[in-house]
């Protein structure tokens, strides 16, 4: 579902006001879930550097290749599903709850919350 950007200006200057998801922002196809993969992409980076792994000790630990784990760092990461990133943040130390509540809109989103 595409969100609706607002318009105004700001000192004489015509500003377009973000949706929150640059996805939705650029139509992109599956916008919220992009959204939620490219957290779990930031997590997973945030991780591998708390742990101080380089990316082949990282790629061991979540049980992917090296390869993959350089083209998910650098913001390629297409070629891997929602819950293969939950399962990278698993075996990188992070536990993940899933919420689901009755939505406000008659169609639910998807949200991703860091804590």
């Amino acid at each position: 579902m595409k969100k609706q950007m607002t318009k105004r200006a700001i000192d004489g200057v015509d500003v377009e006001m973000g949706s929150g998801n640059v996805f939705a922002d650029l139509g992109l196809p599956d916008a919220d879930k992009l959204k939620i993969k490219s957290g779990l992409v930031i997590e997973i980076a945030r991780a591998i550097q708390h742990l101080k792994l380089t990316q082949k000790a990282a790629a061991e630990r979540m049980g992917i290749p090296q390869p993959k784990v350089s083209a998910m760092l650098r913001g390629d990461f297409s070629n891997l599903s929602e819950r293969k990133l939950m399962d990278c943040l698993n075996r990188l130390g992070y536990d993940i709850e899933i919420k689901v509540r009755p939505a406000a809109q008659p169609v639910g989103h998807l949200m991703l919350a860091i804590a």
